[in-house]
């Protein structure tokens, strides 16, 4: 069961950073995760400064700062995620669509989630308002709220929406990228406001409460590495 609940959990909620805003045609910038400037060297200390929650096997995912990028890296079967709990004034609100760049540079072997190997290199976790949604597991354990998660994948069909096995009803993941890119960087635009309302029904998108990222490597095998440089949202 242990093992089950490590391998899903994706409820860390999660992180808050500066603020940025100007026009980009009829979008604007709303807010910034920057990785980059940062000299090389171990960023624990740098992510716990600024309120991260390192948990599960984060810490031996080896988070550093390397080229321009925070680098995670799993030697074997492990999860991990990253994250804090956006304060209320801070909730992100009409964001239409995120930018990511990112990339791996070693891949999970056996990593498939058409086989039911639910493990990534990298993903990044978006949750939406405050509403605890049920994880599946009895007694309202790691009950969380909505959320969309890309990630990037070398086995999995690229655009494709899959459904864990936790949190059916308001989680979703969704390949981003796929086939064998390691090394590159990959920019990922990835639609926020249509597919949340497309997908849970819903009039209005909530505002973006809590942002996460994890590598799971759980149930396969060589380990993994994987980097982001910067995240981007941008508002209607």
């Amino acid at each position: 069961m242990q093992r089950l609940l490590n391998q899903y959990f994706l409820v860390g909620i999660l992180f808050s950073w500066c603020w940025a805003s100007f026009a980009v045609a009829d979008e604007k910038i709303v807010h910034v995760i920057d990785f980059s400037g940062n000299s090389n060297g171990s960023a624990v200390s740098w992510l716990e400064e600024r309120g991260f929650e390192l948990q599960l096997d984060a810490k031996k995912l080896k988070p550093r700062f390397e080229n321009d990028s925070l680098v995670i890296s799993a030697d074997g079967e492990m999860a991990g995620l990253f994250g804090l709990k956006l304060k209320q004034q801070d909730f992100i609100h009409n964001v239409k669509r995120v930018e990511i760049v990112w990339g791996v540079n070693k891949y999970p072997q056996g990593a498939n989630w058409d086989q039911g190997v639910n493990s990534v290199p990298i993903a990044l976790m978006l949750s939406f308002g405050t509403e605890k949604l049920s994880s599946g597991l009895p007694l309202g354990i790691y009950a969380a709220p909505y959320f969309l998660s890309p990630f990037i994948g070398k086995s999995e069909e690229a655009d494709r929406m899959y459904v864990g096995k936790l949190w059916q009803e308001g989680g979703r993941y969704f390949c981003v990228a796929s086939g064998d890119q390691a090394g590159a960087v990959i920019t990922t635009d990835f639609e926020i406001d249509e597919k949340f309302r497309a997908i849970f029904k819903h009039d209005k998108t909530p505002p973006i409460t809590g942002i996460a990222f994890q590598c799971n490597t759980n149930n396969t095998q060589g380990g993994a590495e994987a980097f982001i440089k910067k995240i981007t949202f941008l508002s209607r």
